[in-house]
């Protein structure tokens, strides 16, 4: 079985298989500190809006 490849010639080399990077318009951002949530925004990251309590970026949840 030459050129097959580690994993079966699935795929799953160089980047193969995997999916995007984005998670989807869905969901929200939380601050990992204090817990302040707030619907993520298509289009805007979640790290770019500070949290209103603590001042430090949101993480998506």
């Amino acid at each position: 079985m030459s050129g097959r490849g580690r994993m079966g010639g699935r795929g799953f080399g160089r980047g193969g298989g995997g999916r995007g990077g984005g998670r989807g318009p869905s969901g929200e951002c939380v601050c990992p500190q204090c817990g302040y949530r707030v619907p993520h925004a298509p289009g805007t990251p979640c790290r770019s809006i500070m949290c209103p309590r603590c001042g430090i970026p949101l993480i998506r949840a």
